[in-house]
C-alpha cells in the first residue's frame, strides 16, 4: 500500500508550512482588484469572510476524512473509502485521480502564468517572453521536488518565512501610513442588502475562495504526516485562520492607502501600494517577494499533487506507471514528472482567469460536494469512534459546505461547468476502457437481466 512505502517526517510546523505557501501564491495579489471590481464597493471584504467561512466548513470535512484516512493520496483514498470498495467506489476514486491529471497541473500553471503576469512590472515582457517565463517556472519547481521528502520540508519553511515577511511588510506599511482604520469604518456606506448583493458575493467568492485553496494539501501527503490524526486537522484550521486573518489585514492595508475606486482596476496593485508608500526601489523589492510567494505557492501545491496518482497508482486504481518511486529518493518521480510536463504545456497556453474558473468547477464537481456526501454515507455505514476526528453539530457544516460550493459552482458561469461535465464524461470511458482491459467491468448485470438476455 502506499502509506507503508512513504517515511512519516514531516511536523505539524511543516505540514501547517506546507499549506500556508499553496494557499497565498499570487492568488490574493492578483484576485484582489477582481473582487473589488465585482463587488464594486468597500464592502468587498466580506467576499473574503465568505471564503474564509466556506473554507473552514469544508476542512471539518477534509479533517474528518484526513483523520480517519491518514495516507498519500488524500481525496483519492477518501472518495474510495466514503463510496465503498465497490464498483461505485473505484469509479469515484478513479475519476478523481483522472481529473486531478487535468486540474492539478491547471493549479501549477495558473501560479506559474500569475508569476509570469506580475514579473511584467519589473521588466516588460513580450507575449511570447510571458509565456517562457511561466513555462521556466514549472521546469524549476521540478526540479527542486525531485529529492527527498525531508530536504522538500526544510525547503518549505524557508519559502513559508518568505511569504510571511512579504504579507506583514504589506500590512505593517497601511499601519505606519497613518489611515488603516478607514476602510473598515466605511465596510458598511451605501450596502444594500438584496438579491444583487447576495450575487455579487457569489461571483466575488469564486475568486476569493480561489485564494485560499490548499488548506487541505496536507491531507495528499497524509502518509508523510507525523502524529496525522491530530496533526492533518491542527494544521488546516491553523492554516485557514492564520491566513484569513492575513488577508483582511493585506487588503485593509491596500485600500487604506489606495482607494477602492482605484484599486479595483489595478493590474500591480501591490506594487503600486509600495510605491506610494516608500518608492519605486520598495516596489521593485516588494515585486520579488510577491514573486517568491508565487513560486513557493507553486512548489508546494505540486508536492501535494503528486502524490495522488502514485497513491492511485500504487493501490491499482490507476496506470500502474505512476506508482514507481525513486530507487535512491523514494518519492513517486513518474507522478511529478507527468503532472509536471502537463502544467508546462497548460502554462503556454492557457489565460489565467479562465484557469481559475476550470480549477473551481472541476474541483467542485468530483472532489468537494462528492466527498461531502460521501462522508454522510460513512457515517452511517461506521460508528462515530472509529473517527479520531469528529466535527461539531454534524451534519449541519456538511449539508451547510454542499451549499455552498453548489452556489460558488454556478457563479463560475455555464462554459466552466460544461467543461467539467465533459472532463468527467471522459474519465468515465477511459474508466470503462480500462476495466475492460482489465477484465474489471464496472458493473455486472443482474441474474434476472443474463437470464433475459439469454431467452
Amino acid at each position: 500500500m502506499a502509506e507503508e512505502t512513504l517515511a512519516r517526517r514531516l511536523t505539524l510546523t511543516q505540514a501547517t508550512a506546507i499549506n500556508m505557501t499553496d494557499m497565498v501564491g499570487i492568488g490574493p495579489f492578483i484576485t484582489l482588484p477582481m473582487v473589488i471590481a465585482t463587488m464594486n464597493g468597500p464592502w468587498f471584504l466580506y467576499a473574503w469572510l465568505a471564503g474564509a467561512l466556506l473554507s473552514m466548513v469544508d476542512a471539518m470535512i477534509w479533517s474528518e476524512l484526513g483523520a480517519a484516512f491518514p495516507m498519500a493520496g488524500g481525496s483519492y483514498n477518501f472518495l474510495k473509502e466514503t463510496y465503498g470498495k465497490t464498483k461505485l467506489g473505484k469509479l469515484m476514486s478513479f475519476l478523481f485521480v483522472w481529473q486531478t491529471m487535468i486540474q492539478a497541473p491547471l493549479v501549477i500553471a495558473s501560479a506559474a502564468i500569475g508569476f509570469a503576469d506580475y514579473f511584467s512590472y519589473l521588466m516588460p515582457l513580450s507575449y511570447i517572453e510571458g509565456k517562457i517565463m511561466s513555462g521556466a517556472v514549472v521546469v524549476l519547481i521540478v526540479i527542486l521536488l525531485y529529492r527527498k521528502i525531508e530536504a522538500i520540508g526544510k525547503i518549505s519553511m524557508v519559502l513559508w518565512v518568505g511569504v510571511l515577511v512579504t504579507m506583514l511588510w504589506i500590512i505593517f506599511g497601511g499601519i505606519a501610513h497613518g489611515n488603516f482604520f478607514h476602510p473598515i469604518a466605511h465596510i458598511n456606506d451605501g450596502i444594500n442588502l438584496n438579491y444583487g448583493f447576495v450575487a455579487a458575493i457569489g461571483f466575488a467568492s469564486v475568486k476569493s475562495v480561489y485564494s485560499y485553496l490548499g488548506y487541505y494539501n496536507v491531507c495528499h501527503l497524509g502518509g508523510e504526516i507525523i502524529n496525522p490524526s491530530r496533526n492533518i486537522p491542527r494544521s488546516m484550521f491553523f492554516s485557514i485562520v492564520g491566513i484569513a486573518l492575513l488577508y483582511m489585514l493585506m487588503n485593509v492595508s491596500v485600500v487604506s492607502v489606495i482607494p477602492w475606486q482605484q484599486a479595483m482596476g489595478s493590474k500591480f496593485v501591490i506594487s503600486e501600494f509600495m510605491n506610494m508608500l516608500m518608492g519605486p526601489v520598495a516596489a521593485k523589492v516588494v515585486t520579488c517577494l510577491i514573486l517568491l510567494v508565487a513560486f513557493s505557492s507553486v512548489f508546494s501545491a505540486t508536492l501535494g499533487y503528486s502524490r495522488i496518482p502514485y497513491a492511485a497508482a500504487a493501490d491499482g486504481a490507476f496506470f500502474k506507471v505512476f506508482a514507481r518511486l525513486h530507487p535512491t529518493k523514494n518519492f513517486p518521480y513518474v507522478s511529478l514528472l507527468a503532472l509536471g510536463g502537463i502544467a508546462f504545456v497548460f502554462s503556454l497556453r492557457l489565460k489565467l482567469v479562465d484557469v481559475i474558473h476550470a480549477i473551481l468547477a472541476m474541483r467542485i464537481l468530483t472532489q468537494f460536494i462528492a466527498q461531502a456526501i460521501g462522508l454522510l454515507l460513512l457515517r452511517k455505514q461506521r460508528k462515530t469512534n472509529l473517527f479520531p476526528y469528529k466535527m461539531p453539530w454534524f451534519p449541519v457544516p456538511v449539508y451547510v459546505a454542499i451549499a455552498m460550493w453548489f452556489a460558488i459552482l454556478v457563479s463560475t458561469g455555464l462554459e466552466m461547468v460544461s467543461g467539467g461535465l465533459i472532463a468527467i464524461a471522459a474519465g468515465c470511458v477511459v474508466y470503462f476502457i480500462k476495466a475492460k482491459i482489465n477484465k474489471e467491468w464496472p458493473f455486472k448485470p443482474s441474474a434476472a437481466a443474463v437470464t433475459k438476455l439469454k431467452n
